[in-house]
């Protein structure tokens, strides 16, 4: 294909990628501002004008041919590379100004990144941010977000990955709990023991500890089962029973003695835990107001001190 006629077609490309990126025409024409009808003629024209085929059509879905999986790679770095240069006059401005739109986890964006925006909001009286806060996984180019926190062992390949602070699910009783039931000295105490849940899946009754090289699993059961970690304290805190709970949330509860650490020497070896890791488009434009908060972000947060044992 001529550079020329490839130019021509570039609106045409960007509506392949959202029909790629969201299943379906409809959503891609709803993102868009525009009828099904019209992007389904968009994809054609690029199909006809790379003369190959993208998608392949049934009544019940769409499915990438692999010249399509190919060309949506390529597309997206296309489109992210046209974000970045409309963004390279705002890259050059001196000093830090405009919006910058952050997602992060619920628990992680109440208890650790708020305090943190809201002194990067004083420091930086021109720049604005939007916060998104949500537990599913946020697409930075898909819904326009500048930096996403997400919890994982495993950043996603081509996007830059800055390490911000580990977070490790503690298991917690209440003193009082703790008062009127069997002590616990290893991890197979707790199967006679009520547990909180988080019952996300299937497999989260199922605790798994580990301590050098030895493992252990236990089927834990309990009258409560709730996957909201701020709720899971205060049931904990009321005495319901043995629950997990990220270290950050629990902090204010271990320092204040509403609550202690349980199997200390042992590792929670479960996936709500792991590094927070800052995730965003690299770039050698990035706006100075991204950069400034990335700075402090990187800067700011740090790791919750452990709490106090149980004795």
């Amino acid at each position: 294909m001529r550079t020329d006629a490839f130019l021509a077609v570039m609106h045409e490309l960007v509506s392949f990628v959202r029909v790629a990126e969201s299943g379906s025409f409809s959503a891609a024409a709803r993102q868009q501002g525009v009828t099904p009808s019209a992007i389904s003629r968009q994809v054609a024209r690029l199909e006809k004008a790379m003369g190959i085929s993208l998608l392949q059509r049934t009544t019940r879905q769409l499915r990438l041919t692999e010249a399509g999986l190919a060309v949506l790679e390529h597309g997206r770095a296309m489109i992210a590379a046209a974000q970045s240069t409309l963004r390279v006059a705002e890259g050059h401005v001196g000093a830090p100004k405009g919006l910058v739109r952050v997602s992060a986890p619920k628990a992680f964006a109440r208890h650790l990144l708020q305090p943190v925006l809201l002194d990067f909001l004083r420091c930086y009286p021109e720049v604005d941010v939007h916060l998104l806060v949500a537990d599913r996984p946020v697409d930075p180019l898909r819904e326009g977000v500048d930096l996403v926190i997400r919890l994982t062992d495993d950043p996603p390949p081509g996007m830059v990955a800055r390490a911000l602070v580990p977070v490790h699910q503690l298991v917690l009783a209440s003193p009082a709990y703790l008062a009127s039931h069997p002590p616990l000295r290893s991890p197979e105490d707790l199967m006679g023991h009520s547990c909180l849940a988080i019952g996300e899946q299937a497999c989260d009754s199922r605790w798994r500890f580990t301590r050098g090289k030895d493992s252990v699993d236990v089927t834990v059961a309990g009258r409560y089962t709730v996957n909201h970690s701020e709720m899971r304290l205060e049931a904990i805190e009321a005495g319901l029973g043995i629950g997990c709970v990220p270290d950050f949330v629990a902090h204010a509860a271990l320092a204040d003695g509403r609550v202690v650490r349980l199997l200390p020497e042992w590792t929670f070896d479960t996936n709500y835990q792991g590094m927070a890791y800052l995730l965003f488009a690299g770039s050698r434009h990035t706006a100075p107001k991204v950069r400034v908060l990335i700075d402090h972000l990187v800067a700011r947060l740090r790791p919750v001190p452990p709490g106090p044992r149980a004795t």
